[in-house]
């Protein structure tokens, strides 16, 4: 099975078992990892932002523009920011490493 590595926000690397066609954010709710997914991966925020490792970054699909709206939304925008939400697993992403941000910005709580 395809692993992937979560890079946690202390620093510590969690590596987990990263099921074919599963996005980040489901693998990341899978391994009790902190990423909060407010839309439930509907496109509606960006709270599953994540940094991918530059090595991986071009072997991902491209954003839509759909993506590219809501990653102007997130916290710690960096050029291999990707919501987790749209990064589904593959043989290609064998080994893929991403980083999560120091915070995100939930803009669907009722102010």
């Amino acid at each position: 099975m395809p692993k992937m590595t979560f890079i946690l926000k202390d620093g510590s690397r969690k590596e987990v078992e990263a099921p074919m066609g599963l996005s980040v954010l489901e693998i990341a709710h899978g391994n009790h990892i902190d990423i909060e997914g407010a839309c439930e991966g509907s496109l509606a925020c960006s709270t599953c932002h994540v940094v991918v490792e530059k090595q991986w970054f071009d072997k991902l699909a491209p954003a839509s523009e759909d993506e590219e709206d809501m990653l102007d939304l997130a916290f710690g925008l960096t050029h291999t920011s990707r919501l987790g939400c749209q990064i589904r697993m593959s043989e290609a992403l064998d080994g893929l490493e991403v980083r999560l941000p120091a915070a995100t910005r939930n803009m669907m709580v009722d102010k």
